[in-house]
C-alpha cells in the first residue's frame, strides 16, 4: 500500500467513526418537519422527489398546492396515477397574473382547510404543502395557527413546506431546512419553461 493510500484509509477510518457514533446517538424515530425555501430553483421538484421515495416505501401522501392553478404539470400527471396519493391543486395561479388580492386569499384559505385535515389525519405518511410560503408573505394566513397545526400533526407523519421567504418562526419550527441559491437560470438566457423542466 502507498503513503498515500494509507492516508487516505487512515481518515475514512476516522470519518467512519465519527458518522458511526452520529448514527448511534440518532435514537428518536418521528415525523421529520422539513422547508424547502430560497430563490433558487427545485424547492418543489425535490418535495416530488421526496414523495416518490416515500411512495416507494408504501407511504400515503396528501399534496396540497397554493398558489399554482394549472393542472397540466407533469408531476401532478403522474402522481395522480399513483394510488396512495391524494393531490389537490387549489392556487389561483402566480399572483401578478391574478392581481386579485382577495381572490388569491379565499383561495389560500380553501386550501388550507384541505391542508389542516391532512394535517390531522393520522394514516396520511406525509403531506406536501406546495408554495406554502406565500400565504404568510401575503399575509392570508395566520402563522401561529399554522404552526399549531404542523405541531400537533400525529407523530409519525412527514411534511414539507416549500416556496421563497419562508418565515423565521416556521424555519425554526423545522427539523430540516434547505435553502435553494439561484446561480444561474435558463429564463434569464431567454429560454422558455420547457415541459419536463419546469411544469
Amino acid at each position: 500500500m502507498s503513503e498515500r493510500e494509507e492516508r487516505h484509509r487512515v481518515r475514512m477510518q476516522r470519518k467512519k467513526a465519527l458518522i458511526d457514533a452520529k448514527i448511534g446517538a440518532a435514537g428518536t424515530a418521528r415525523g421529520v418537519f422539513l422547508v424547502h425555501t430560497g430563490n433558487g430553483k427545485g424547492k418543489s421538484s425535490a418535495a416530488f422527489g421526496l414523495l416518490a421515495r416515500a411512495l416507494g416505501h408504501g407511504m400515503r401522501a396528501v399534496v396540497v398546492q397554493f398558489v399554482k392553478g394549472r393542472s397540466d404539470t407533469g408531476e401532478e400527471t403522474f402522481f395522480r396515477a399513483q394510488p396512495n396519493v391524494r393531490w389537490h391543486v387549489m392556487g389561483e395561479g402566480f399572483t401578478w397574473e391574478t392581481q386579485d388580492d382577495a381572490k388569491d386569499a379565499a383561495a389560500c384559505r380553501t386550501a388550507w382547510e384541505a391542508a389542516r385535515q391532512a394535517l390531522a389525519d393520522p394514516y396520511v405518511d406525509l403531506v406536501i404543502l406546495d408554495e406554502f410560503t406565500y400565504a404568510f408573505k401575503y399575509r392570508w394566513l395566520d402563522l401561529a395557527e399554522a404552526l399549531a397545526a404542523i405541531k400537533s400533526r400525529p407523530p409519525m407523519q412527514h411534511l414539507v413546506v416549500t416556496g421563497r421567504a419562508a418565515p423565521d418562526a416556521l424555519i425554526a419550527a423545522a427539523d430540516t431546512v434547505t435553502e435553494m441559491a439561484l446561480v444561474k437560470h435558463a429564463f434569464q438566457a431567454g429560454i422558455q419553461a420547457m415541459p419536463g423542466v419546469e411544469w
